[in-house]
């Protein structure tokens, strides 16, 4: 038994009949990638180059779009390297680093929703003291804590992961997830249950508390046509990312714990790679499209540069 926890190495698996379009499979997958990188990169830069887009709103949909290049960085390019590999292993340094840093980018995705739900309800219930409650100092405070938290719930879980005794090596998945780490433990753990079980009903609280405040912002909105017009511009892409988040969790979680073995190997490996395919695409072209400042200002720039070239040419 003084052997078995001496675990080094960790083996993946799901890419191993992929042989014949591995390729195709290659290069569709950094697609996937460079389009994450676009989208999400325009959006950031638009918010950051452009100062009247500095409001809370814009600084929270510019820490969505970074949290989507953050969590997408720690699997696309080790998937891609493992898609040309014949070998399919991750080091168990890092393993937890992978599993980290994923873990942590779906929680700050929730957290930062959070903050985005609550900057719509106070623009539209209590627009009269948005600004002095919408402070800079207060939505600085905001987002180091949607940031902290969950690095901190992750770094215990994390931590509780890296002590634990393991009798084996295989993780039955395309990346790296505490859970099923935890599961190649020796014996049973309290910690190894108590953590993800309060992280889990910490951020279904996260969600209970936006749906309620929405239902709010209707009642409320439901009573002006300005309001009703703000929150169908600002409100339905905020909702509609959420709740491809949400569902995308919802997927990978229940799936992984209670999915059929009869399943398909390629859709198994889609339901685990969907959670960092669709909302860090979907969320920035969201915004984008139905945001009429983000979107003027991204087309004024495409014009701008499109202008440019045609004079020097």
């Amino acid at each position: 038994m003084d052997n078995v926890s001496v675990i080094t190495v960790f083996t993946l698996s799901g890419l191993s009949d992929i042989a014949n379009y591995r390729v195709i499979l290659f290069v569709l997958t950094l697609l996937c990638y460079c389009v994450i990188w676009l989208v999400n990169l325009t959006i950031i830069v638009t918010v950051i180059v452009d100062k009247k887009l500095h409001e809370p709103m814009y600084i929270f949909l510019c820490n969505l779009c970074f949290n989507g290049l953050y969590g997408t960085a720690a699997f696309y390019p080790k998937f891609l390297y493992d898609l040309l590999s014949t070998t399919h292993v991750i080091s168990y340094a890092g393993c937890l680093l992978q599993g980290f840093v994923l873990h942590s980018s779906v929680c700050a995705d929730f957290s930062l929703l959070v903050l985005m739900a609550y900057d719509r309800y106070v623009a539209i219930c209590r627009p009269l003291v948005y600004h002095s409650l919408m402070t800079t100092q207060k939505i600085c405070i905001l987002v180091f804590f949607a940031w902290l938290i969950p690095f901190y719930l992750l770094f215990m879980s994390t931590i509780t992961t890296a002590v634990l005794r393991l009798c084996g090596s295989h993780i039955p998945r395309i990346y790296c997830v505490n859970w099923l780490i935890n599961n190649l433990a020796c014996s049973a753990s309290v910690a190894r249950i108590v953590i993800p079980a309060f992280s889990y009903t910490f951020y279904i609280g996260h969600v209970l508390l936006v749906f309620w405040s929405y239902v709010h912002l209707i009642k409320t909105c439901q009573s002006s046509k300005d309001n009703w017009n703000k929150f169908m511009q600002t409100c339905v892409p905020h909702l509609f990312s959420l709740t491809v988040v949400v569902l995308s969790f919802l997927f990978d979680m229940l799936y992984m714990r209670f999915g059929s073995k009869e399943i398909p190997q390629s859709f198994e490996n889609f339901m685990a790679m969907e959670i960092f395919l669709i909302p860090p695409i979907i969320n920035p072209l969201m915004y984008g499209f139905k945001l009429t400042q983000i979107r003027n200002r991204v087309l004024n720039f495409i014009c701008g540069k499109s202008s440019t070239l045609r004079l020097k040419s």
